[in-house]
């Protein structure tokens, strides 16, 4: 007997545990919506290992008990089963929560479900053979190829030296030293523009190979264009950050940089009293105190370097252009980021984020970690992941001096005074800077790599474009486009940098808080509208 009424009691006890183990599993799941079996929080995951430890001390035959016991109707709602998320921003909000808890594969058939794959060729674009610095690995054909550029060298043919090396370099890109060795030989014969475009094009092929990207920056050291060679030698370090040669072209960088900061000074002093009489005509015509930048503070600027040149303008046109203040947005915005902005490799710089009341999905960088962002960006982008990546190609224009260059070739201040309104005019286009394509390309490319480094999907800036792409009719997009490359082309390019560095297109998108602040985003804007409708 009492054998029997300890069994009673044994079972009893398990039935109590059970039950206080499924109340508390309930009552944390009712505090917290979950789409999917895998959320488990710390803890969480301790009543979930006291129910399973209660199970698992039962003898076989109060298992059996339990099982054919009615099921608890409590139980189901746990993890629900009914719902699952129907819409492409559903599945995307869906897929970044399980992102964000780590599981990844659960994620990435979510991401798979919405974002649709790039175009089917892009693989074998992207396919090309891996370099070659060996003369032994290429084919005979090559080799002899090789051979009589040798001969015309030591018997200064002219010709057989320039047939033979374009036939090996267009036959054998691959073929580093041929590439090098056409240019070595543009070189000698005072041709350096062609030298330089030879050397472009093989880096376009083979940007990694830090030898062609020495010979780019020898090539443009013995042009005197310093400042090309610090940027060179700047991008390839902030773009191979774990490369062992990173410190050998940092120290170039930081050489040719303070050749071309001898060089500006010596031109600054020649100029200086022309600009001064150039700034007092500029501002007496314009009313735009911004036009003396052109002159007078450019002089002194320039040689302070790009942090202060940056906080000087942007003072300026802050004074200008419509500001927001909302301190939701701004915080959305700056901790977007400063996140990016970490990853730039370039931390001398104070990183600003600026948000403008305009419409329009436009943005645009001052030296030394100024950014602007137009309030339409918010309204207008799909994920955070898209404005992040319109973030980080702007902080990529900046980490690589673009605007710096553009000073001292004086069309930075030129475009600031043309675009920025003064004395309260409507900001419908915002500084257009006057970017070579080859610098955009540049910013795509970096701009895409510090958004994968941020833990964002890697094609963030490859959907701003095509989103620009289909907002074209806007003349404010048709603005930020009209010194930029064509989307099409940049949509291509990007997939194909996307495919072969193998970077995650299936990671985190950003829609839900976005949206959030899309809302808000909206609604200042309208307010802006009723604040000037009966102007």
């Amino acid at each position: 007997m009492k054998i029997l009424l300890n069994y009673l009691t044994i079972i009893l006890s398990l039935f109590a545990l059970q039950n206080i183990a499924l109340a508390e599993i309930n009552t944390l799941s009712s505090n917290k919506k979950s789409t999917h079996l895998g959320w488990v929080e710390e803890g969480n995951q301790t009543y979930i290992d006291s129910y399973l430890l209660v199970q698992n001390l039962a003898s076989e035959s109060i298992i059996t008990t339990l099982e054919k016991q009615p099921k608890n109707s409590q139980s189901e709602k746990i993890f629900p089963t009914n719902s699952q998320p129907q819409t492409p921003k559903e599945k995307l909000a869906a897929a970044d929560r399980l992102y964000l808890a780590g599981e990844k594969a659960a994620a990435e058939k979510l991401y798979r479900e919405v974002k649709e794959p790039f175009s089917e060729d892009i693989e074998t674009q992207v396919d090309r053979p891996q370099p070659i610095y060996e003369l032994t690995e290429l084919p005979v054909k090559a080799q002899k190829y090789w051979e009589q550029v040798q001969k015309g060298l030591a018997r200064n043919i002219k010709t057989q030296i320039f047939v033979s090396l374009e036939l090996l370099v267009k036959e054998y890109p691959q073929f580093i030293p041929g590439h090098i060795q056409l240019a070595e030989a543009f070189k000698n014969y005072q041709e350096i523009e062609l030298a330089l475009e030879v050397l472009n094009q093989a880096v376009a092929l083979y940007p990694n190979e830090p030898e062609l990207v020495k010979a780019t920056i020898a090539a443009l050291a013995d042009d005197k264009q310093w400042l090309e060679a610090t940027l060179f030698a700047q991008q390839f370090a902030l773009m191979n950050p774990e490369h062992s040669q990173v410190n050998e072209f940092n120290q170039l960088a930081e050489t040719y940089r303070k050749k071309f900061q001898s060089q500006l000074k010596s031109r600054l002093r020649r100029n200086a009293i022309a600009n001064i009489v150039t700034g007092a005509l500029g501002v007496a015509i314009t009313g735009n105190p911004l036009a003396a930048m052109n002159a007078v503070q450019t002089t002194s600027m320039m040689l302070r370097g790009e942090a202060r040149i940056g906080k000087n303008i942007a003072n300026s046109a802050r004074k200008s252009l419509p500001m927001i203040e909302d301190k939701e947005i701004l915080k959305y915005v700056n901790d977007m980021g400063k996140k990016l902005a970490e990853m730039t490799g370039r931390n001398e710089f104070e990183y600003n984020f600026y948000i403008v009341n305009d419409e329009n999905l436009n943005a645009f960088a001052l030296p030394g970690g100024q950014i602007f962002i137009n309030l339409g960006a918010i309204v207008k982008t799909n994920s955070e992941a898209e404005l992040a990546g319109l973030v980080a190609h702007e902080l990529a224009h900046t980490v690589l001096s673009h605007g710096f260059k553009l000073m001292s070739e004086g069309s930075l201040v030129t475009s600031i005074v043309q675009y920025v309104p003064y004395a309260g005019g409507a900001a419908s286009n915002l500084i257009v800077l006057n970017y070579s394509r080859k610098m955009e390309r540049q910013a795509d490319v970096l701009g895409t790599k510090i958004l994968v480094s941020a833990g964002y999907a890697a094609d963030g800036l490859r959907n701003l474009m095509v989103t620009l792409n289909e907002g074209k009719e806007d003349l404010g997009i048709l603005a930020w486009l009209s010194t930029h490359p064509e989307t099409a082309e940049r949509v291509s390019y990007l997939e194909e940098l996307i495919v072969n560095s193998g970077y995650n297109r299936y990671a985190y998108e950003g829609v839900v808080y976005h949206g959030k602040m899309q809302a808000r985003a909206k609604a200042l804007l309208v307010e802006k509208k009723k604040d000037f409708s009966g102007i």
